[in-house]
């Protein structure tokens, strides 16, 4: 929608800044929001995008400059401070308590004392309203992930907000759920509302946004019409240079199957966990096998099982090379020539107190021990060749950092896990298994994941790939396959699969398309 010149933003930031020490997280922004606009916010990682929304909703203190409201300066100093002004946030990663209700949870977030019963019957009401149907009575722990969104969401609404802030609120949903979204995002915008929208995923950005701001290194760098601009160049603005496109050519006939699953059944592990159910898979050299779906239906533990994690009771529901290791370790498959890249950064690919030579230690000490450790039984770090192998990795995969050998936890996201994801290509692993490869990574550093795992395959090794994000199961796959409560579809070639097929997979539905079907997934 067209905005006067002359209009007073509904929000306004001047010169805002943050600092960490030295660090200028945020440098003098300055960014205005109109009454009923749909605002991007773009920018890789490490930005500044997530420390601009925690000042905005009360979270961080500002250093130096100011917040207007309605053209007047405000100091929001809590998050209660912010829903009091007229701004809600839902953030990326959803704090729910999933032994409560939806009605409990919401409970839980609100100001003041409201009885149960009231919070129910006006969610349930604000749930109809907007498209967000949701049982105020259900526990969050039965319900799917694009189902807790709607919680967080009518959350914020129950607060009457006249400024909602979004961050990545479509990474979780099956494309018919994210469509669902923004038919709610047109209508909240109908009513005068604005929304402050983060994403990575820049074709939504295009079609559902007015405006964009684009932040580099903690500062503002662009401002600009999206639908005036394409994927291409928004990301140009992102990273302030051209982003590598990702080439397929070269993947050519698949070879022998070298990692192959039978029957895998696996109970789950906690009350909240997935049973793997009758899982059928083979993956053949030279291919990228992708497997979709939203989060919570057993991505993580079919990566436990694979990985040798979490051992199975049939040694022969997977195998590798053609041997039987469903009763083998990590270390016993990577022995086998496998590598391995679990979703979480944080505590399980990497131990971020450590420097990023003892984090390649950790993971290759087995597999690498005669490059890395030297006499006895026991052995010695070679500490000159593990450190060369370091440098290796981090000029291979662009490896940003602020010294030699920082710790893990110094690194941006994006650059850690490039870091994490080099680590396992440099072994040329006959078979590589990556769970979320660029979950939160921002477009620079996806490009490059992407375009070493296809080349991995290129090179004869089988690559199975987990990811939520369609945009990267279409970029590198050769086949798809979606999990769905802990159930696998039939792989199909990614050239004849269609977003409408996963989005219908995703919701359970293995008997072909149809909007009947697709309704059924929104109802539920």
């Amino acid at each position: 929608m067209e905005n006067l010149p002359t209009e007073t933003p509904l929000l306004e930031t001047r010169g805002l800044t943050k600092m960490f020490g030295s660090l200028r997280a945020c440098d003098a922004i300055d960014l205005s929001i109109a009454p009923g606009e749909v605002h991007a916010l773009l920018g890789e990682n490490g930005a500044g995008k997530s420390t601009l929304v925690k000042m905005l909703f009360g979270v961080l203190d500002p250093s130096e400059g100011e917040i207007l409201w309605k053209g007047k300066p405000v100091k929001i100093g809590s998050p209660g401070e912010a829903r009091a002004t007229g701004v809600g946030m839902v953030f990326q990663h959803f704090s729910l308590f999933e032994a409560l209700t939806v009605a409990e949870n919401i409970a839980l977030a609100l100001d003041g004392n409201i009885g149960i019963d009231q919070i129910s019957e006006e969610a349930g009401r604000l749930s109809q309203e907007y498209g967000l149907p949701l049982d105020p009575s259900a526990h969050v722990a039965d319900l799917s992930v694009g189902e807790r969104q709607r919680i967080e969401i009518v959350r914020a609404l129950l607060q009457n907000p006249e400024l909602i802030i979004l961050d990545e609120p479509t990474s979780v949903l099956t494309p018919q759920e994210a469509d669902k979204l923004f038919e709610t995002l047109a209508k909240l915008q109908s009513e005068g509302r604005s929304v402050l929208y983060i994403s990575h995923r820049l074709e939504e950005v295009q079609r559902i946004c007015d405006r964009a701001t684009v932040l580099r290194h903690g500062k503002v760098t662009g401002d600009c019409d999206p639908r005036q601009e394409t994927p291409s160049s928004l990301a140009q603005m992102m990273v302030g240079g051209e982003v590598a496109e990702i080439s397929g050519a070269g993947l050519g006939e698949p070879g022998e199957v070298l990692i192959e699953v039978n029957k895998l059944s696996a109970p789950s592990r906690s009350p909240f966990a997935v049973a793997l159910r009758d899982i059928d898979l083979s993956v053949r050299a030279g291919e990228v096998v992708a497997i979709a779906g939203v989060a919570g239906n057993g991505q993580s533990e079919l990566f436990d099982v694979l990985s040798g994690e979490d051992k199975v009771g049939d040694a022969d529901a997977i195998k590798i090379r053609g041997q039987s290791v469903g009763g083998k370790g990590i270390t016993e498959r990577r022995l086998m020539g496998c590598g391995f890249v679990p979703e979480e950064r944080h505590g399980h690919a990497a131990v971020t107190d450590l420097p990023l030579t003892a984090n390649l230690v950790l993971s290759r000490h087995a597999s690498d021990r005669s490059t890395f450790l030297s006499g006895g039984p026991i052995g010695l770090i070679n500490t000159g060749a593990v450190a060369i192998a370091a440098k290796r990795i981090s000029e291979v995969m662009d490896v940003r950092k602020s010294g030699e050998d920082p710790a893990a936890g110094s690194l941006s996201g994006g650059n850690l896990q490039k870091f994490i994801v080099g680590r396992e290509l440099d072994r040329q692993p006959v078979v590589l298994v990556v769970n979320q490869p660029t979950w939160g990574v921002d477009a620079g550093a996806a490009s490059r994941i992407r375009q070493a795992l296809i080349d991995l395959a290129k090179s004869g090794s089988a690559v199975v790939v987990i990811s939520q994000d369609l945009d990267e199961v279409f970029e590198i796959a050769s086949r798809i396959a979606v999990i769905n409560e802990g159930r696998l579809s039939e792989p199909e070639p990614a050239k004849t699969m269609t977003r409408e097929r996963i989005g219908l997979l995703m919701g359970g539905f293995h008997d072909g398309t149809g909007h009947a079907h697709a309704e059924a997934i929104y109802a539920h």
